[in-house]
């Protein structure tokens, strides 16, 4: 096959605007399943992603087309629709040498479209833009070209429409694919050049790498280098993705994709957007620079029962296994005991890693308070990365603290606008740009610190805008803040799993609130309960959890005063013994009560 007849292409687009759709009724189109062997999602192979309707891990499948009698290899390169996978994004991106950009016929424009263009004109790729769903009644394909020339400046005169659910405009969708996007460039007879755009455990194979071959071959048997990390590893087997069964194949040519098998025990050994080269000729240069990915969200997670520790490692094990970006380390608690300190590429990617322990390894966890990393600069001139509240030093070492931001990208219909504006004002945020993409569609852009989207932004964006705004945000560095740490106490004592770091001036009123949303949760003692938020040793806020009456004088029918007295002054002394010695146990309520600080 020539490179001619080759074409590599992604689909990017918002959540929910018909992705997974369109790549199956492709899938169906070039005839690789039977419409038997079709399922829906076909490209989404965990159960989460099929419940929820988004795509984690970015799958890829080799397709056969024929147009005007000549034969075409088409490589569909799928895209995870989510912020929080932009780095497998960008990496599928750079494999592709164009891209179908997916708008929703009814909604327009939304905050990840565009987030994912820029990323697809950072790779120079050509954009095809495809506006589905046209079978809806809602659907208004004029206004959603003129939006897509407006918001993202490219030409829509000629975007095609389609229903990726009932197939219409499909095969000239195939058709334009052939057309419009390049085939792929490369020399076939260099050196040996490809990258690594996913990675993933098989239990037979070991860890595969999925790569694209710009220049040169792969094949079997080669003894090839990874050039991050310069360890060789012989080719044991190479195959071509397919939706049911992948094809083996000797050598995978420039300008294809395929998986390689390196024989390797771990993933941590394949790194996406690692090169791949011969080892006896290597290439000078790298596919583009290679960076891991970095996890910007931590939270530690605990088993409730403490004897599953070990359950819990081998479940992060095992994950860490089909999910490079997965970081984590073990800690201890106070209040929970051990656990992990494990880091996440955003809160999407944390709800699915838990979810994923709770469900396959039958684990019930608590998740502590997520948080982003800080620099805390010493007096000495030094700094330290603080991911845990709890590890944040003394306040006389502190000269200053530095928090992450991030550019937040919000589109939303006019009439909701003042209250997302209030919204962002009291996350901290500092407004950018605002243009209207229509009469009534608004795209917002906001510095935002990332500690004040981490918990419940999202969702308190859906709750003032009905549903109706969508919002993406990019990681753009850190900026000084005027922070403290925010440590809660329960009977005398410091939960470490509590404490949070807040902007100073917030710190009086979320420790007020934490504290009340505290007493509601913290059971009744026989003995008072204080508990208390504090900055360092100065209490800000406090509530008391009363104690449980037992009337210990119901036995005296009558008689002397004195002895009912008697018995309520040793009720007393033992409620005071029972006050300087007695432990309270938190339900797992408590720890998410630091959530709801608002």
């Amino acid at each position: 096959m020539t490179l001619e007849n080759i074409r590599n292409f992604s689909i990017i687009a918002h959540i929910d605007h018909g992705k997974s759709t369109l790549a199956d009724r492709i899938i169906q189109e070039c005839g690789a399943v039977s419409d038997r062997e079709l399922s829906s999602q076909m490209m989404d192979t965990m159960d989460i992603e099929q419940e929820r309707g988004i795509t984690i891990k970015a799958q890829s499948v080799r397709l056969n087309y024929v147009k005007d009698s000549k034969h075409y290899i088409l490589n569909l390169i799928d895209t995870p629709g989510h912020v929080d996978f932009s780095y497998e994004v960008s990496k599928s991106l750079a494999s592709s040498d164009g891209a179908l950009l997916i708008v929703d016929a009814a909604q327009g424009v939304e905050a990840q479209t565009i987030a994912n263009v820029y990323l697809a004109l950072d790779n120079d790729l050509e954009l095809i833009p495809v506006i589905n769903k046209i079978d809806l009644p809602a659907a208004e394909p004029e206004r959603v070209a003129e939006e897509i020339e407006q918001s993202i400046g490219i030409d829509a005169a000629d975007a095609l429409m389609i229903s990726a659910k009932t197939g219409v405009g499909i095969h000239e969708l195939l058709d334009a694919i052939v057309e419009r996007i390049p085939a792929p460039q490369g020399d076939p007879e260099g050196k040996t050049k490809a990258i690594i755009y996913d990675s993933w455990f098989d239990p037979y194979l070991g860890a595969l790498a999925l790569v694209r071959v710009f220049d040169g071959n792969i094949s079997k048997g080669q003894l090839v280098k990874l050039m991050s990390n310069n360890e060789q590893h012989q080719v044991l087997d190479l195959f071509y993705p397919h939706p049911l069964k992948r094809q083996k194949t000797p050598m995978i040519n420039s300008g294809e994709i395929g998986i390689v098998v390196l024989g390797l025990k771990e993933i941590g050994a394949v790194n996406v957007g690692d090169t791949i080269t011969d080892a006896k000729d290597p290439t000078s240069e790298p596919v583009g620079e290679y960076e891991p990915a970095k996890p910007f969200v931590f939270a530690g997670l605990y088993p409730i029962d403490t004897d599953k520790f070990e359950d819990l490692r081998d479940a992060l094990d095992k994950l860490k296994l089909n999910d490079s970006s997965l970081s984590y380390e073990p800690e201890t608690s106070v209040a929970l005991g051990f656990g992990f300190r494990v880091g996440f590429l955003g809160m999407l990617h944390m709800e699915v890693i838990k979810e994923r322990i709770e469900r396959e390894f039958d684990l019930d966890l608590i998740a502590t308070a997520p948080s982003v990393v800080y620099h805390v600069y010493l007096n000495d001139g030094s700094m330290v990365e603080v991911q845990n509240p709890s590890e944040l030093p003394e306040v006389n070492y502190i000269d200053h603290i530095e928090e992450p931001y991030v550019r937040a990208t919000v589109i939303t219909p006019s009439e909701y606008l003042g209250n997302i504006m209030n919204l962002v004002i009291s996350k901290r945020g500092r407004q950018e740009k605002m243009d209207y993409l229509s009469e009534d569609r608004v795209l917002l852009e906001y510095m935002l610190p990332m500690n004040e989207i981490v918990v419940d932004f999202y969702d308190k964006l859906k709750s003032v805008s009905k549903g109706y705004a969508s919002f993406d945000y990019d990681p753009i560095g850190f900026e000084r803040g005027d922070l403290v740490k925010l440590d809660v106490k329960v009977a005398g004592e410091v939960v470490d799993a509590l404490s949070v770091i807040v902007p100073r001036s917030a710190a009086e009123s979320r420790g007020r609130i934490l504290v009340k949303n505290m007493k509601e949760i913290v059971p009744r003692q026989l003995f008072e309960v204080a508990i208390q938020a504090s900055l360092g040793n100065k209490v800000i806020a406090r509530e008391t959890v009363k104690s449980m009456g037992k009337n210990v004088t119901a036995k005296c029918y009558g008689g002397d005063i004195t002895r009912k007295r008697k018995l309520l002054e040793k009720q007393k002394a033992g409620k005071k013994r029972m006050k300087a010695i007695g432990k309270v146990n938190l339900p797992q309520e408590a720890f998410m009560s630091v959530l709801k600080m608002d």
